[in-house]
C-alpha cells in the first residue's frame, strides 16, 4: 500500500468532528499493517532459506 492509499483512506474517515489526532491514528494504524507484512514476508523467505545446500552446487561442465 503506497502513502496515497494511506491518504485516500484517512480523507474518507474524515468529519467535521474528526480531530488531527484520530487521522493521525488512522494513518498509524495502516502503516503498522504494511510493516506487518513486509515483516511476514521477511520471515517467509528466511524460512524458505533454511536449507543452505540447496543451489550450493552448479554443475557447469560441458
Amino acid at each position: 500500500m503506497d502513502v496515497t492509499a494511506l491518504n485516500n483512506i484517512a480523507l474518507s474517515q474524515i468529519s467535521p468532528s474528526t480531530s488531527p489526532s484520530d487521522i493521525s491514528v488512522a494513518i498509524l494504524g495502516k502503516q503498522l499493517d504494511v510493516t506487518q507484512k513486509l515483516g511476514d514476508t521477511m520471515i517467509q523467505a528466511m524460512e524458505r532459506s533454511v536449507n543452505p545446500h540447496i543451489g550450493g552446487n552448479i554443475d557447469i561442465s560441458v
